[in-house]
């Protein structure tokens, strides 16, 4: 088993670091401080405390009222009520419910869920019995990706150890109340995070959307009442029972309470999971929390919500985080992937890098997402290359809002949002690749071009040396100061690669 001794110290000595004195760790409180592997470190925090006190104190409407008091809204992405969903569910009779958990983190560079997965698992079994206890089910599946062999361990494990405790089972509690939990892995395919695919895909099944209604509520996993939540959801919802509803809805804004844990990456200098308060101001993420750009570079944009998300530009740069203000700037929470980009990053590339991943996940089951989003990426490759036209611009905004509004699933539906965003904070940027053939960060390969100042040259070489396709030469031309000839670029046979400016070290070689 690949556990490790080694443990982050508890408490105080976190708040110490800049890192971590304006985060608040719910979801992640465990992470770090206790060693995974042993269910009695779990328990020594409260772990199953939770679980004991709704079998033995509460009633499954007073659970779901609970919930529903503290304005937990789902961390996948959408952000719906979570105690709302447990309430649609709970109403509906059956003889079996189920209760999943989607671990099937697909983001780039998102790895929140993973964390949570391999260093506290059994929060997320205590939970999902809590669940299944309030909505009536006996059987939970975590539905988690096989690229993650350590959290599929630890779970394995935390199972093996929560079975054998009592806390999973039979009779939990000596309660009369039956719950077990199975694990389920997923082969990579991004669309299996949308709840309907991974139930699909649980069933052994194409893992392929279908069309809503009937909800999982009603009908999900093998046409029973189902309820799905994340990683990060379930993750909150044991201190949520032993602190208490007011607790949890004192943290965060009016609409979204709580706490929110990102992925910060990109042009930063402190990268990680940071969990802050909803509401905290995306400036003070960065520049605090991230410790800011590097090379003093200026802050241009931060996509959230991954592919299904928009970019927040420098003049949003103060919105407070929560699901209602990113939506209405563009963006969205999503499952909470956070990447910041400095005056370096090609905004036009940007969109081009999140459409091309979704078009490559798409299921291909509908019209709209799978030729839509092929063919909205043939026109970003056609302007990434100087070949775009004015009239490319609006059609990819007509086109971006046919697929948002006719997809079968939400891969579909957000598919387009770093295009929209992009469009809309950045439309300077599409006009200059269009008519100028010009790409203003200089990343575009196709329109870049590399030059060597004369003046600045002192002959030495390098460049041409460096130059794998032999494209630089040595001219006649001597600047005033120098002893060598300068060195000339033919454009016809240039690369574009770059390694010139690299190996220049008199800073002779600049690219436009």
């Amino acid at each position: 088993m690949t556990c490790s001794n080694d443990k982050m110290v508890a408490g105080a000595s976190l708040n110490e670091t800049e890192f971590f004195k304006k985060q608040t760790r719910v979801a992640l409180r465990n992470c770090g401080v206790i060693d995974p592997c042993n269910i009695n470190e779990y328990i020594a925090r409260d772990g199953y405390a939770a679980l004991g006190k709704v079998l033995t104190e509460m009633s499954s409407e007073d659970v779901i009222q609970t919930l529903l008091d503290s304005g937990l809204r789902g961390r996948g992405g959408a952000g719906f009520p979570t105690g709302l969903k447990w309430k649609f569910a709970a109403a509906n009779a059956d003889d079996q419910k189920y209760v999943c958990c989607n671990a099937d983190e697909g983001d780039p560079g998102a790895f929140m869920d993973r964390s949570v997965l391999e260093g506290d698992p059994h929060v997320v079994l205590e939970a999902m019995a809590i669940a299944g206890y309030a909505i009536g089910a006996t059987q939970g599946y975590i539905y988690v990706r096989a690229e993650y062999p350590v959290a599929v361990e630890r779970l394995q494990l935390a199972i093996k150890q929560a079975r054998e405790y009592g806390l999973l089972g039979k009779n939990i509690f000596e309660s009369g109340f039956d719950f077990d939990i199975d694990l389920r892995l997923g082969a990579g395919a991004f669309v299996c995070g949308e709840e309907t695919a991974l139930m699909t895909s649980i069933e052994g099944k194409r893992g392929e959307p279908h069309p809503r209604p009937p909800f999982p509520a009603k009908s999900g996993l093998f046409k029973k009442p189902t309820i799905l939540n994340n990683v990060e959801t379930w993750a909150n919802i044991p201190q949520i029972i032993l602190n208490g509803a007011d607790w949890f809805a004192g943290m965060g804004t009016e609409k979204s309470k709580g706490t929110k844990v990102f992925a910060l990456g990109g042009k930063i200098k402190n990268t990680g999971l940071v969990e802050i308060p909803m509401g905290t101001p995306l400036r003070e993420v960065v520049e605090e929390i991230g410790g800011g750009i590097p090379g003093g570079k200026k802050f241009k944009a931060a996509q959230t919500g991954g592919p299904s998300g928009g970019c927040i530009p420098a003049q949003h740069f103060d919105v407070a985080i929560d699901y209602d203000n990113l939506i209405a700037i563009g963006s969205m929470m999503g499952s909470g992937g956070l990447i910041v980009m400095d005056e370096d990053n090609c905004m036009v590339d940007i969109a081009k890098f999140f459409l091309e991943f979704t078009v490559d996940e798409s299921c291909g089951k509908c019209t709209p997402c799978r030729v839509g989003t092929r063919r909205l990426l043939e026109m970003l490759d056609k302007i990434t290359k100087g070949q775009g036209t004015m009239q490319d611009l609006e059609e990819m905004k007509e086109l971006c809002l046919y697929i948002k509004a006719n997809s079968l699933c939400g891969l579909g539906q957000t598919a387009p949002n770093p295009v929209l965003s992009t469009l809309n904070y950045f439309y300077d940027e599409y006009v200059a690749h269009v008519k100028d053939k010009r790409c203003p960060a200089g990343v575009c390969k196709d329109l870049l071009s590399f030059t060597i100042d004369k003046d600045k040259c002192i002959g030495c070489g390098l460049c041409a040396r460096n130059c794998p396709v032999n494209c630089i030469s040595q001219t006649d031309y001597v600047a005033p100061g120098h002893k060598l000839a300068s060195y000339v670029i033919d454009s016809s046979k240039c690369i574009k690669c770059g390694a010139c400016m690299a190996n220049c070290k008199v800073g002779a070689i600049s690219k436009k």
